[in-house]
């Protein structure tokens, strides 16, 4: 008869399992360390450190409702288990759930109390918490906030004459201007705030204009070219433009959100592409990303980035410009472009995404917010969103949407790939992520697709990260997220 496994051998199997997913860990490779983390639970599911550990990789991946979950089992597991509290009030933190984090390192501190690093943490998650009721207090309701928009007049302000930089000549943003803008960017110039202020009002103006989904014609024997998340890496997004041509009529561009946020070069990233924006409204498309939001910007680094570049007005000028982009773009009736996913019921139809009211903050569940958050699931049906925002699909769900709206490919972004890009649910669904080594340490390569008329048929480009001057990702995120990053 077969002996059963003794209870020595199989805790050192999964020991064994653990380690090598610490050494994946080490070297950046989070979901080869989840994969073994979770090998390592199949063998003993009660170790809170293995939970633990899984979660803090799930974080890393930015698969925050996932790292909840794993905490959560963590502290079942056993209640004094200092790092799983620990763990999980770092991923509410990611989400900007200030008050449940504070609860869990408030938990830290009490296990922990002469852990000077506890201390230190939950001091941080305490100001952040009277920092959003202040915020909350003073704020005023979406309904009845002024535009900042509307107040502004870019003619009054006044250049300096010692200003070298770039400048736009009258109301019309040129190739010139452009291309003296972004060398300036380069070697880490500003831009004067009057013409920043031009180019996001101008705009603006055109954002406004469009629907909440944008068909897009390509005309036979001409490109389009679809780009992922950005995430403020403004030197990689040069070398796109290096690789690919700059934006014109003739070369046109979709990037599909992300735009800003995570790499401190975000302000030069967003007013590249607004000035491009402006120079031919045809040659860039914009979509919104869940990162252009308030809520976002607040805490990973867009937001304390402005305003140390250029000022708190711009800091409103830019939350109510990310309202207006739209949320979807169609191609030639055949490619649906959206930057997270699908939607929690069948039957949508593109009427429906056109018919969105898209002037507001992504709101936490409905169309607005999967359009912005979803991603998709390799089993079929729905599942639980391992972000803990939108949800997860299956190939079923996209094979349905495609047609019910005579369609056949959709392109999303959302999600770092070590390609660049990942080709999903039977060829049916493609993600396209244009951040190469995100955040400096994910090793990852970045990817474009090209899209040749009439067949349409997806060509992508992969690319490695550049060089880019000494200044950290996330340099001007919330202090606090950042000694968790």
């Amino acid at each position: 008869m077969p002996t059963m496994e003794s209870e020595s051998s199989i805790i050192s199997r999964a020991e064994e399992l653990k380690s090598l997913a610490n050494e994946a860990f080490k070297g950046h490779k989070y979901s080869q360390a989840i994969e073994l983390y979770s090998q390592a639970i199949e063998v003993n599911n009660q170790n809170a450190v293995y939970w633990a550990n899984r979660a803090f990789a799930h974080t890393k991946l930015e698969e925050y409702g996932s790292a909840i979950h794993d905490a959560t089992k963590a502290i079942e597991i056993d209640p004094k288990y200092s790092k799983g509290y620990y763990r999980r009030g770092a991923a509410y933190l990611a989400m900007g759930k200030f008050k449940d984090a504070l609860k869990d390192f408030q938990q830290v501190k009490r296990i922990c109390p002469n852990d000077p690093d506890a201390a230190k943490k939950l001091k941080e998650c305490e100001k952040a918490v009277m920092k959003l009721k202040f915020e909350e207090a003073i704020s005023v309701p979406e309904s009845q906030r002024r535009s900042v928009a509307d107040s502004l007049d870019y003619r009054s302000i006044e250049v300096e004459p010692q200003y070298s930089g770039a400048r736009i000549e009258g109301d019309t943003v040129t190739l010139d201007f452009v291309k003296k803008m972004i060398e300036d960017f380069k070697t880490q110039k500003c831009l004067h705030k009057r013409y920043a202020f031009q180019i996001v009002l101008q705009t603006r103006e055109l954002l406004r204009a469009l629907p909440s989904l944008v068909d897009i014609t390509v005309p036979d024997n001409k490109h389009f070219t679809v780009c992922g998340d950005v995430h403020g890496q403004f030197y990689d997004l040069l070398h796109i433009f290096e690789l690919n041509g700059l934006p014109s009529e003739d070369n046109p561009y979709l990037f599909n959100g992300d735009f800003v946020d995570r790499g401190s070069f975000s302000l030069e990233v967003i007013l590249t592409l607004f000035a491009f924006k402006c120079m031919c409204p045809s040659a860039m498309y914009l979509a919104r990303g869940n990162h252009e939001s308030r809520s976002m910007n607040k805490i990973y680094g867009f937001e304390g980035e402005v305003r140390s570049k250029l000022s708190e007005t711009f800091v409103e000028l830019f939350a109510e410009v990310f309202c207006c982009l739209p949320l979807a773009h169609v191609i030639n009736k055949k490619k649906f472009v959206v930057h997270g996913g699908l939607f929690s019921v069948d039957g949508v139809k593109l009427s429906d995404i056109k018919a969105i009211d898209r002037f507001c903050e992504p709101p936490e569940e409905g169309l607005m917010c999967e359009v912005l958050w979803s991603d998709p699931q390799p089993s079929l049906g729905r599942g639980p969103s391992k972000r803990g925002v939108g949800l997860a699909f299956g190939p079923d769900v996209t094979k349905r949407f495609l047609q019910d709206n005579d369609l056949d490919l959709v392109v999303r972004s959302h999600e770092v790939k070590d390609e660049g890009y990942e080709i999903e649910h039977d060829g049916k669904l493609i993600t396209v992520f244009s951040a190469p080594n995100y955040c400096d340490q994910m090793g990852n390569k970045g990817a474009l697709i090209r899209f040749e008329a009439p067949e349409l048929k997806p060509n992508i480009v992969t690319f490695s990260a550049v060089s880019h001057p000494d200044v950290k990702p996330m340099a001007y995120a919330n202090n606090f997220l950042r000694m968790f990053s």
